[in-house]
């Protein structure tokens, strides 16, 4: 699962652990009661009952990328474009991921494109790919990479681009407290990388269509 992530982060130790390898439910829930009485709370009354399982249950659904292969959900690409070969753009595409240094929300949209050669793929996969990733304890910037090198990777097109916009919560609900500040994440393969005159193009397109 997820092989992908060896050609695509730098970071060789990250890798994504097999569910053999992972606690149990049990032990999940019992590390969220000790986080509970940590901050001083009284697990015994009847508001935070069933509060472990539940906790346990949402990380399940939040951090659901790990265990989907991002070139899976990419899926079949279509050859039948009729010579189409300019820019396909995916704009706000939005998402909700988590800070992997305070594993508390970020949360913005991505715009996503790249330049067919010969082949395209289903725009649902571009925002499936996004979710995936998000789904993660994610940096902005490793966000950003993963995403489109993987479209790069498993499409090869001329170039993909990618923009990140978000705002962290590390910052709005902790240290600095300031809200409303948001942060522009890019990277560009190929054409995109190359050709100025491509990223221009990018650019212009997501200010026209706003």
């Amino acid at each position: 699962m997820d092989a992908i992530l060896d050609t695509i982060v730098d970071d060789k130790t990250r890798r994504v652990l097999p569910k053999s390898e992972r606690p149990t439910q049990e032990q999940a829930e019992e590390a969220v009661l000790t986080l509970l009485k940590w901050i001083g709370e009284d697990v015994d009354r009847e508001g935070l009952q069933d509060t472990p399982s539940r906790v346990a249950k949402a990380y399940g659904e939040l951090y659901g990328g790990y265990d989907t292969d991002p070139a899976d959900a990419l899926g079949r690409t279509f050859e039948d474009v009729g010579g189409y070969d300019d820019m396909v753009l995916v704009k706000d595409i939005t998402f909700h991921s988590h800070c992997e240094h305070h594993m508390v929300p970020i949360i913005g949209k991505a715009h996503v494109a790249y330049l067919p050669d010969e082949r395209v793929l289903g725009l649902s996969k571009i925002a499936r790919t996004v979710d995936i990733f998000a789904r993660r304890l994610q940096t902005q910037e490793n966000m950003t990479a993963q995403i489109a090198q993987t479209i790069d990777s498993v499409l090869k097109p001329r170039g993909v681009a990618v923009m990140i916009e978000a705002e962290h919560m590390c910052m709005a609900m902790r240290g600095v407290r300031k809200q409303g500040s948001t942060t522009i994440t890019t990277c560009f393969t190929g054409e995109f990388r190359n050709d100025p005159n491509e990223q221009a193009n990018f650019m212009n397109m997501l200010r026209l269509s706003q």
